[in-house]
């Protein structure tokens, strides 16, 4: 097993993290600016002092590659996104990239070139924090993207995403994408949940990450004198909310883990205290990584919101906005990280992820897998997110485990 010191990992993150275009507290590193180039090109000045051949594709993605000596077509890769939210913490994506480095790093010292090439992407972006559209780098790397839907965008600030994009010194992929012959993938990532820290676990071994429907739902009701208007004649969207929503948590509790549903943002109209809310907008969030019961548990949550508005003579208009299937990963990747847990007295855990990382991109395309790494009270997307140094290094350990299995 190698060696990394938590000061080693410390150093690293504070280094990567203190490339932002914002004072902190927190890191805001947004594709396409200064920080985001600067961060791109500082990496790949580390990776090039490695040893590793490094190049940009079209849109930004960076990818250094080690050679293999004896199959050298065969590349095992890892990495994630570079981008940040604004003001995020110091591990969300760029963990991913530093402990990749980390851990091939060490392996060079422990057992020289590898027979399979071994490679690490820094992805332009995932999180959706300047524009409205996520994955971009990893859609890219397998030309999944489309023009059409980013063309058009802007900014907070107005600037158009091609502006930003040719800008920063890139353009659109044109043609077959250059870096797509991946033989297997893992990402290491925060957990970003306290799973792993409340069970007392070092790695998390994923073997899924979870299916999501999202909707926005209109309740259409009449808006009338609070003080004049006696209960049994009201038509009140947030007493059906209410109702909803009491209904659905109950349900979902009777399902039980791993399904999730969240009601999330609420806008009742006119939202003032004297007046009967004569029209409600909200959301809902539904997660499990079985597709049949996904599909199963919102139809049935549907069935129920129409019955409960139909009920108070209430109008409701569903829109199911989201809907992303689950995502397995590879069986025989998910084996050779128990494997490596396992020789190495690693205290793993078998789970799902309940957000969306760009592993699920990769998964349906390239045999894929996932390491966590615990995150203290499930704190991410700000400031606070941490894990302490110390348990981080399991997580790179068994990611080096798995590339000496694979590449060596």
């Amino acid at each position: 097993m190698i060696e990394v010191t938590p000061q080693a990992v410390d150093d690293m993150m504070d280094w990567l993290s203190g490339i932002s275009d914002a004072e902190g507290p927190g890191t805001t590193r947004l594709l396409y600016s200064p920080s985001w180039i600067d961060a791109q090109e500082q990496l790949k000045e580390k990776f090039e002092t490695l040893g590793f051949n490094c190049e940009f594709d079209a849109v930004g993605n960076l990818f250094a590659t080690l050679k293999g000596s004896e199959q050298p077509e065969e590349v095992i890769a890892s990495g994630s996104h570079v981008d940040t939210v604004t003001k995020g913490g110091r591990l969300d994506g760029q963990l991913g990239i530093m402990a990749a480095y980390m851990a091939i790093e060490k392996l060079i010292e422990k057992n020289g070139q590898p027979k399979k090439s071994l490679q690490i992407i820094s992805m332009a972006e995932e999180e959706g924090s300047r524009f409205p559209y996520v994955f971009w780098g990893s859609k890219n790397i397998f030309g999944l993207a489309n023009k059409a839907d980013v063309e058009n965008i802007e900014d907070a600030n107005g600037v158009g995403f091609e502006e930003a994009m040719h800008a920063a010194g890139f353009d659109y992929l044109e043609g077959a994408p250059k870096f797509n012959k991946i033989a297997a993938f893992l990402e290491l990532h925060i957990e970003q949940g306290n799973y792993l820290e409340k069970e007392g676990k070092q790695v998390g071994v994923v073997n899924a990450i979870v299916g999501q429907k999202r909707y926005d739902v209109v309740l259409k009701g009449q808006a009338n004198h609070a003080g004049t208007t006696l209960m049994e004649y009201r038509k009140d969207t947030v007493e059906c909310f209410a109702r909803i929503v009491t209904q659905g948590i109950d349900k979902a509790r009777e399902e039980g883990n791993p399904l999730v549903l969240t009601f999330g943002r609420v806008e009742p109209k006119p939202n003032t205290v004297n007046v009967v809310p004569g029209e409600t907008l909200f959301s809902i969030d539904c997660r499990h990584t079985d597709q049949a019961v996904l599909n199963r548990f919102t139809a049935e949550l549907e069935a129920d919101m129409r019955s409960l508005a139909e009920e108070m003579g209430i109008e409701i208009d569903i829109d199911n906005w989201m809907d992303e299937a689950p995502v397995p990963m590879d069986t025989h990747l998910v084996q050779t990280l128990e494997e490596v847990c396992k020789e190495n007295d690693l205290n793993y855990q078998v789970m799902h992820s309940g957000a969306g990382h760009d592993a699920q991109i990769f998964a349906p395309r390239v045999p894929t897998a996932m390491i966590f790494v615990p995150s203290i009270d499930g704190i991410s997307h700000n400031p606070a997110e941490h894990t302490e140094a110390k348990d981080i290094v399991p997580g790179i350990q068994a990611l080096a485990g798995a590339f000496e299995k694979l590449a060596y």
